[in-house]
């Protein structure tokens, strides 16, 4: 692992906003604060593959908290308690990714490698943010087509218009704001933030230290901003800009660059001479892989292909939509190739994953759609968002301009309850991120972003590997040592860090 210089952070705070992070409450959080800390009663709640000792409970918080004696919402959570007690010291907080994805699931799937990883010194819990798996859903009461994958994210029509995205972005607003209630108005970061420290109170601990992924990174870091005084050790794990102008419709855009990033992972893969013996070679040479798919998506896009799942063709936006997905992991990368070869065959039938062959939960898409909408005000018109997807289309061919297009956000009915949360260099020195150097959601652009935020409070380990979540996951054994060794021991790489592959 080699080490470069500490890069700097350049954000003053105003007298308020000092106030506001050394106290970690806002006036609403205050107030909440102020009420006695909910119990938890303990259950065994083990599944098949995960921690034998899994454990699940009901954490009640309030579903607005500038009333927090008013109506309340009851979150799944979940714990595996340390399994050394004499090695304790303290509790380690999973935050799962998304927005949309269940913690309770992810300690199902992680706990016991972060519990050996970890020597027993932490209890290991999570929870279900509002709107996930068994805690409270909401819904826009959205039709199947709309809750399509290639439809909820906005792929533009094969010569680039975006007018059947504004149609349905329009349409996906209006079911929102009609059906979604109270319920779906809470889904911000700002409360999954509030529910985390009112859970951290429930649990009896005066600090947390935590291991947040993708999404998860900028709720920790809204955390740490808000809380610093209940943070312990502080990983965060392939990031995002935390760019509070931008947020969600950041992340969005910059996934362009992230597709471009890691394509030559799988290019180099599927050009290997390996390949070959198992029918999945796509070219002679890396270089002309991407030349070939995006052939062939401009063919599907005018002669879509009969795929094994009735009613439901391989289109050319299915096809980007495959690739984009097949990159967060090497794993997949099989498959994608398998669907190129299928694709441009006249004699074989394309097999669709269950991602791409139908529509996800209503619920599923009420909470992707309104975190980030609720965050903050999506700018833009129509022209803009038209400008925006041509020119993005020619500088990223493989996504198509979907990362800059129009979404719900753009015509959402609610204003966002309150100012999404700067993050600054004003805190404790205790945060920890990893970051693939190629990394198709969270690229390393943005990743630098959130670096510079934080100042002299973080330091980056860089893993020169593709795919997205790097410890315990794509990373490798420098990148899974690093964080294992602040988790355990407090120590951090005294600059930022660099692991080969």
């Amino acid at each position: 692992m080699r080490t470069y210089g500490k890069s700097a952070a350049f954000v003053a705070l105003s007298v308020t906003a000092v106030a506001t992070a050394l106290t970690g409450a806002a006036p609403s959080q205050a107030v909440a604060s102020a009420n006695p800390a909910p119990s938890l009663s303990w259950r065994p709640c083990a599944q098949d593959g995960g921690p034998a000792a899994q454990e699940c409970a009901e954490l009640p918080v309030p579903l607005d908290y500038r009333d927090p004696d008013g109506p309340q919402l009851s979150l799944a959570v979940t714990r595996v308690r340390s399994d050394r007690p004499a090695a304790r010291r303290g509790t380690l907080l999973v935050i799962a990714g998304g927005p949309g994805s269940s913690g309770v699931q992810r300690v199902t799937q992680k706990g016991e490698r972060l519990q050996r990883a970890t020597e027993g010194r932490y209890d290991i819990v999570s929870l279900d943010p509002r709107g996930v798996g068994g805690s409270p859903k909401a819904s826009c009461g959205l039709a199947p087509e709309d809750r399509e994958i290639v439809n909820l994210r906005a792929w533009p029509s094969a010569d680039g218009s975006i007018t059947e995205n504004v149609t349905r972005s329009r349409r996906t607003a209006e079911a929102c704001a009609r059906n979604g209630g109270a319920l779906l108005r809470s889904l911000t970061t700002a409360n999954e933030v509030r529910d985390i420290d009112r859970f951290r109170q429930a649990l009896g601990e005066e600090k947390l230290s935590a291991w947040g992924n993708s999404y998860g990174t900028y709720v920790g870091a809204v955390y740490a901003q808000k809380y610093p005084q209940h943070t312990d050790r502080w990983v965060l794990d392939s990031n995002g800009d935390p760019d509070p102008s931008r947020v969600g419709k950041g992340w969005l855009a910059n996934m362009a660059v992230g597709a471009a990033d890691r394509f030559p992972d799988f290019a180099r893969w599927a050009s290997d001479p390996a390949r070959e013996a198992e029918g999945l070679r796509l070219a002679q040479r890396a270089e002309d892989v991407q030349p070939l798919v995006l052939d062939l998506a401009a063919r599907l896009d005018r002669e879509p292909r009969e795929s094994t799942t009735p009613g439901v063709p391989l289109t050319g936006n299915r096809l980007r939509q495959a690739i984009q997905l097949a990159l967060y992991n090497d794993e997949a990368f099989a498959g994608l190739a398998g669907l190129v070869r299928a694709a441009g065959d006249p004699s074989a039938k394309p097999v669709l994953s269950d991602a791409l062959s139908g529509p996800i939960p209503d619920a599923e898409a009420a909470i992707t759609i309104a975190v980030v909408c609720n965050d903050v005000r999506w700018q833009g018109t129509v022209s803009s968002y038209e400008r925006a997807v041509a020119a993005d289309r020619v500088k990223h061919p493989l996504t198509a301009g979907m990362p800059v297009n129009i979404t719900p956000c753009t015509f959402w009915k609610d204003a966002p309850a309150e100012q999404p949360t700067r993050i600054t260099d004003q805190g404790p020195s205790n945060v920890l991120m990893i970051q693939g150097l190629r990394d198709p959601a969270t690229p390393y652009s943005g990743a630098l972003k959130m670096r510079a935020a934080f100042g002299d409070r973080a330091r980056l380990v860089a893993v020169d590997h593709g795919g997205h979540g790097m410890y315990l996951g794509n990373g490798n054994a420098c990148g899974d040592r690093a964080v294992t060794a602040f988790l355990n021991t407090g120590t951090r790489p005294e600059r930022d860090a660099y692991c080969a592959n």
